[in-house]
């Protein structure tokens, strides 16, 4: 666990179901445009604003698609 700046550790936060999903979300649709192996390597921040987009695009196609299906 990490300390925070009062030195106590901080507990991990809990995955809500909602965050897991648009967690599973983003991984499937890194993997779809083959951007996994760069979020691996350098997290999320790592992507340019463009791949972000296009995740993000991909994120809301596959969203709509479990809503209206």
């Amino acid at each position: 666990m990490s300390a925070s700046a009062g030195g106590k550790p901080r507990r991990k936060k809990e995955e809500t179901d909602e965050e897991r999903r648009m967690r599973l979300l983003k991984e499937e649709a890194a993997r779809e445009l083959g951007l996994w192996d760069k979020v691996v390597a350098g997290g999320w921040g790592g992507l340019t604003a463009a791949e972000s987009g296009r995740i993000g695009g991909v994120v809301a196609r596959n969203a709509r698609g479990l809503k209206d299906g």
